[in-house]
């Protein structure tokens, strides 16, 4: 089911909107008419995304949320609905990465992809599930990646927390479908490798994102859309069409291309002055410029 009222009318919640594809899809979402409630833990960033979405003439309301904290997850939710009084589509798009050999990356670093990525989906869709339910229906969003279809080498915990997105929207939504709850949509979003702060500096080092690589306006133009025409999953834009079609198996073909390209778009560039796989410091360098 697509959302249960106009988009004009829709309440939409945007984790990670203070950056990359959160702020574009908060932008398009606003162009659009729609209602936004903007989500991440850095306030400023989150008033310079409203700023421009009210410039489109959009309601739209700041809740700062860390999204590893369920408590937390569970009052944006209700602080939404309390705002807007109803609740029509939510969409996971926090995340974080650790680029770096599995074995190098450290545990708590580890921990934090998981804690983000996965769990922060996870305590997203409990907090959504009720609301949407009361609301009448709509639609959940996670944003994937496309390496929750295919496996890379330096992005491991990356993509083992992606493809367990993958896995629990395809299981809430079966679950969804026994129970008869058929007016909630869940789908996945799978972009390519996105030009966005998150992706600049990780695993301690200066990167550049996998290719191909596309604006995060590609994946929030296909976000959007699923808002009135959902699907179960949605390859966003050519490029993440081409790695379906070119990096997956025979897995003997592959791999080895793969690890050859990673090892010069994931471990190229400067360290930074941390141990490897350190997120810390990561936090830290987008904390300072604000863009995290």
């Amino acid at each position: 089911m697509a959302l249960s009222r106009p988009f004009a009318q829709a309440v939409v919640v945007i984790t990670g909107a203070s950056s990359g594809t959160g702020t574009a899809t908060a932008l398009e979402v606003a162009r659009n008419g729609g209602t936004v409630v903007l989500a991440a833990r850095g306030e400023q960033a989150l008033d310079a995304v409203a700023e421009r979405c009210r410039a489109f003439g959009a309601r739209t309301a700041v809740l700062p949320t860390d999204v590893t904290d369920p408590v937390a997850v569970e009052r944006l939710a209700e602080n939404a609905v309390a705002i807007f009084g109803r609740l029509d589509a939510w969409i996971n798009n926090a995340t974080t990465g650790a680029v770096g050999l599995f074995e190098e990356i450290p545990l708590a670093q580890l921990r934090r992809v998981i804690e983000v990525n996965l769990l922060g989906a996870a305590y997203g869709m409990r907090a959504a599930l009720p609301h949407l339910r009361a609301s009448g229906g709509g639609v959940l969003i996670n944003n994937a990646s496309a390496l929750a279809a295919i496996a890379m080498p330096y992005q491991s915990i990356y993509n083992a927390a992606k493809q367990g997105v993958r896995g629990l929207a395809d299981t809430v939504r079966q679950e969804l479908r026994v129970t008869g709850e058929r007016r909630i949509a869940i789908c996945t979003v799978l972009p390519a490798g996105t030009a966005a702060p998150v992706r600049r500096y990780a695993a301690g080092r200066r990167i550049a994102p996998p290719p191909p690589v596309q604006p995060p306006e590609v994946a929030a133009h296909t976000i959007v859309r699923l808002l009135t025409r959902p699907r179960r999953e949605a390859y966003a834009g050519g490029a993440a069409a081409l790695l379906r079609v070119t990096w997956r198996p025979p897995p003997l073909a592959t791999e080895a291309r793969r690890s050859t390209t990673l090892r010069v778009s994931a471990m190229l560039g400067l360290a930074a002055g941390t141990a490897a796989g350190t997120i810390a410091a990561v936090t830290r360098r987008n904390a300072r410029s604000r863009r995290w």
